[in-house]
């Protein structure tokens, strides 16, 4: 089993997800006792969260790439970074190491044209729907994205920061983001990205009648990949 770097913390709940989902994948896949074989660096949310509302990108991407390259340093084969929004920084983790990057929207986009769609509605912080590193990486891949309306945009960054990275899980809220995931579709989206790796505590596939691609178990699934190859 290849040592995988994971870089987490942002937040610590989809941090904890990422956690279990690969050491239930690795037991699935091997059976017995086996675990994942992993290193994790866990950052401070409340400093890249920060640095996120400043608009301080580089120094953010300064501070992941640092985190990238002690994993590689202290012998991962390749590295897993845990968040959409921060992949915002990827090309200064990747500048910065010899080691692959397991992207999450490439993942995510092969998973959308396996199914056959080429329109989806985008969930995720206010950076991911409103800035292009996210859609463009998927437009790559022959895929069109569509996000909610500014207040709904506004209603899903809030749930987002201000419950489930808390790990607050309310009812109300999942029935505002069934609500916006049901006009997504309305307006033409042939299926779901839950592009905030905490979106997953509060919805899944049994909430629309459309394909969801959850990136963090399609994120998982590529680590779990990368990792048995």
């Amino acid at each position: 089993m290849k040592l995988l770097g994971v870089i987490g913390g942002m937040s610590w709940t989809s941090t904890a997800e990422y956690y279990r989902l690969l050491n239930e994948g690795v037991a699935a896949r091997l059976g017995g006792l086996h675990s994942a074989r992993l290193l994790l660096h866990s950052v401070d949310f409340d400093e890249v969260a920060a640095m996120q509302k400043a608009g301080q990108w580089d120094e953010a991407g300064e501070l992941l790439a640092g985190a990238a390259r002690g994993l590689e340093q202290a012998g991962a084969g390749a590295l897993l970074l845990a968040t959409n929004t921060m992949h915002r920084v990827a090309p200064a983790i990747e500048a910065a190491t010899s080691i692959p990057l397991l992207h999450i929207a490439d993942v995510t986009a092969r998973a959308i044209r396996a199914a056959g769609v080429t329109r989806v509605g985008l969930l995720a912080t206010r950076f991911t729907m409103e800035q292009d590193f996210y859609s463009s990486r998927l437009a790559a891949h022959g895929i069109e994205t569509l996000i909610p309306g500014e207040a709904q945009r506004a209603e899903v960054h809030r749930v987002i920061f201000d419950e489930l990275c808390k790990n607050v899980v309310l009812d109300a809220s999942r029935d505002t983001y069934r609500a916006i995931m049901q006009e997504l579709v309305t307006r033409g989206a042939q299926g779901l990205v839950l592009g905030c790796t905490e979106i997953m505590l509060l919805t899944s596939q049994a909430d629309t009648n459309v394909p969801v691609f959850d990136t963090t178990a399609l994120h998982v699934q590529a680590a779990l990949d990368w990792m048995l190859d």
